[in-house]
């Protein structure tokens, strides 16, 4: 088993470390420069514009320049944000617990929706509310996360002004009180997280209910319903126990999908997380940020994906075989 990590580990690194090579030569490769974004004041001379390319040592080669940063992000230096003017590391880590609430929220309905429907359709397949439920599963699956954003927007925040449009606290939280405070965090995080999690449910609902047919159909789920045990226990200990396995690896590429998906939600909702952040430092060049909030997001996709390899070899001996 350990070796089976280190392996897991080992690939994991390398291949962080080839995403964040190919991020920074195409962000320098791109058309435009830090220098052409910030200082667009046509008064600013051509010699100030130099001066400050020497400044962020974009005068030098490229190779140079990846030299140079890559020996500086080994010593846990990532730099200063151009846009900022602030460490980047304290850029990203203060945005880090916006996208983590989102991420977790969105998590927790997506998979209570896509378990508790998918449930339903495979106990009845065939049936009315098994047509419904893949109809409306592939629906929400097939439409843009923006769309979605904004036609909740739309819905609940102006036909039916019940919940905020956007931002992760209202103005003038500072002076509320804690209960006040996670109240309306609360309030806030309602509609983004409902519109992330049940865009991404209907792949966990499709899953689901493909898996427990599979199971379902088995001798010992037959030879359980004969004993008299009740359909419920059937159903949620012995065939979702056996279907898990396919189902963690379907839970680690849901969470893929949820931290991309955050990017597009943090910008329609103004959620100041990791995806908000990533928005601005592209419109503004800032290189260092958008390579630090690029490996950030990587190594949150490497690690759920280890885990979820850790996971698949705890619940199914075979993996651990092999």
């Amino acid at each position: 088993m350990i070796r089976f990590i280190l392996r897991r580990l080992a690939a994991s690194l390398l291949l962080l470390y080839l995403v964040l090579t190919a991020t920074f030569f195409l962000l320098h490769l791109a058309p435009g420069s830090p220098a052409t974004v910030i200082l667009e004041d046509q008064r600013i001379s051509a010699e100030q514009r130099e001066n400050l390319r020497r400044v962020y040592g974009l005068d030098r080669p490229l190779p140079v320049q990846y030299a140079r940063w890559l020996s500086a992000v080994a010593r846990g230096d990532w730099g200063t944000s151009f846009s900022q003017q602030r460490p980047v590391k304290r850029v990203v880590l203060d945005a880090v617990p916006a996208t983590m609430i989102l991420a977790v929220a969105a998590l927790l309905v997506e998979q209570a929706a896509g378990l508790v429907f998918g449930i339903v359709a495979a106990r009845r397949p065939g049936s009315a509310a098994d047509h419904a439920i893949r109809v409306v599963s592939l629906l929400l699956f097939s439409q843009p996360g923006f769309w979605l954003g904004l036609m909740a927007i739309l819905l609940f925040s102006l036909a039916w002004p019940i919940l905020p449009a956007g931002h992760m606290y209202s103005v003038g939280v500072d002076e509320m009180g804690s209960g006040a405070r996670l109240l309306d965090l609360l309030r806030h995080l309602i509609l983004p997280a409902v519109v992330l999690g049940l865009a991404e449910a209907g792949s966990v609902v499709r899953y689901v209910r493909s898996s427990l047919l599979d199971v379902l159909g088995q001798e010992y789920i037959r030879a359980a319903r004969a004993k008299g045990i009740s359909e419920r226990r059937v159903v949620w200990v012995h065939a979702l126990r056996n279907a898990l396995p396919p189902l963690i690896q379907v839970m680690a590429i849901s969470l893929i999908s949820l931290l991309s998906g955050a990017l597009v939600m943090e910008v329609v909702f103004s959620w100041p997380g990791i995806g908000r952040l990533t928005f601005d430092a592209i419109l503004s060049r800032d290189y260092p940020l958008v390579l630090a909030a690029t490996a950030f997001s990587a190594v949150m996709v490497l690690a759920a994906n280890l885990m979820a390899d850790v996971l698949h070899a705890l619940a199914d001996p075979r993996v651990r075989d092999e």
